[in-house]
């Protein structure tokens, strides 16, 4: 948002921030961002928007209690920007949406539809929810289209990770989904593992201005979508910050190969994973550790390790890998956690904020007064 308002942009963000929540100037406003609805942090309830005994929910930095489903009206407010965009001025709009993470839920009859579906309810919950989601892109869809921004509108919509397999995750102390909801089809594994079905995503790039109809099967990343909207909208980055990403525009426009020689899936403490071409190097460094080497070409559920067949394979890999983790720094969110996850109305909202709830009759309190 930064660079897309220093190249005339208006900026606006509804949806889940997640992005720097235990000090205001990592909110989105001090991020560049015009205008923000929604939650800094992430799993909230989808009816209260509480947390932890918290109510995190606001508009433009004061604090709201709301009726209403989260997906719902994120849609709204997202519909609301664009009919009053003034279409002299471009926008970048970016709709985070909390669906479909835990917890599970969603309005009844949405949830009744799928009877004759599923037999299991939490994964009646699930279609509902993204049922719900698919609604809210066809309002904004349509708005565009009425506002006479469609032809020229990029859209890119895309999902932050596979499907979560094992729901306890993100229940700690609630509710395990005995058969957890999401399918990652062939991939395998789900979300918080480095197997394809936790980082292998389906994306949907579309601007009927520029682009013909093409499935791009080339491998590409998250972090290639800031340069190559910066390239098209003129932007530029800073100098002190390289881009970890590339400029993708050819390879999804022109059919062109994948601007990367090799990608980087992820360096933690115990364990890593790296891409080139049709190769990929899961290790796992813990006791007795574990080096994986699958053919993705050929193997895509990664089920055949043949690290053993192919060992120059897995030095190149191996020292690629270990060169990217040399370069990483401390995380900043683990350094930011235990103190936001203890007083929080000590670190993610200012001392003596005073919150508007909109008008709204409530049983808990709110934010503590400090």
């Amino acid at each position: 948002p930064q660079a897309l308002k220093a190249a005339g942009y208006s900026t606006a963000m509804v949806g889940k921030w997640h992005l720097g929540h235990a000090d205001r100037k990592y909110w989105p406003q001090n991020r560049g961002f015009d205008h923000f609805y929604g939650n800094l942090v992430g799993e909230v309830d989808y009816y209260s928007k509480d947390r932890g005994g918290m109510t995190d929910w606001q508009r433009n930095g004061r604090f709201l209690r709301e009726q209403g489903y989260y997906t719902t009206q994120i849609g709204d407010e997202a519909v609301r920007l664009i009919e009053n965009q003034d279409t002299r001025k471009p926008l970048f709009l970016y709709v985070a949406s909390l669906a479909a993470h835990t917890p599970l839920q969603a309005p009844k009859a949405e949830v009744d539809a799928y009877k004759p579906v599923f037999a299991n309810e939490e994964k009646r919950t699930y279609a509902a929810m993204i049922t719900l989601l698919d609604k809210q892109v066809g309002r904004i869809v349509a708005a565009l289209e009425k506002k006479g921004m469609r032809r020229n509108t990029l859209i890119f919509f895309s999902t932050d990770n596979g499907g979560l397999r094992n729901m306890k995750v993100h229940a700690p102390g609630g509710k395990v989904a005995a058969d957890p909801p999401a399918s990652n089809g062939v991939f395998r594994d789900g979300k918080a593992s480095l197997y394809e079905g936790g980082v292998r995503l389906p994306a949907i790039v579309n601007w009927p201005a520029r682009l013909r109809p093409r499935v791009v099967n080339e491998p590409l990343h998250h972090v290639d979508i800031m340069p190559t909207l910066l390239a098209i909208a003129g932007g530029k980055g800073s100098p002190d910050h390289p881009f970890d990403g590339k400029n993708a525009w050819a390879a999804l426009a022109e059919g062109m190969p994948t601007p990367h020689e090799d990608i980087l899936i992820n360096a933690e403490i115990y364990r890593g994973a790296v891409r080139k071409g049709n190769w990929k190097l899961v290790k796992v460094g813990l006791l007795p550790g574990k080096t994986e080497l699958f053919d993705l070409s050929s193997d895509p559920g990664e089920k055949n390790n043949v690290a053993d067949q192919f060992p120059e394979v897995v030095r190149d890999l191996e020292t690629r890998l270990t060169t990217y983790a040399k370069q990483q720094k401390m995380s900043e969110w683990l350094k930011a956690q235990p103190s936001f996850m203890g007083p929080q109305g000590k670190t993610l909202f200012d001392p003596g904020y005073d919150i508007d709830d909109g008008g709204l009759p409530h049983e808990k309190p709110m934010l503590p007064k400090q």
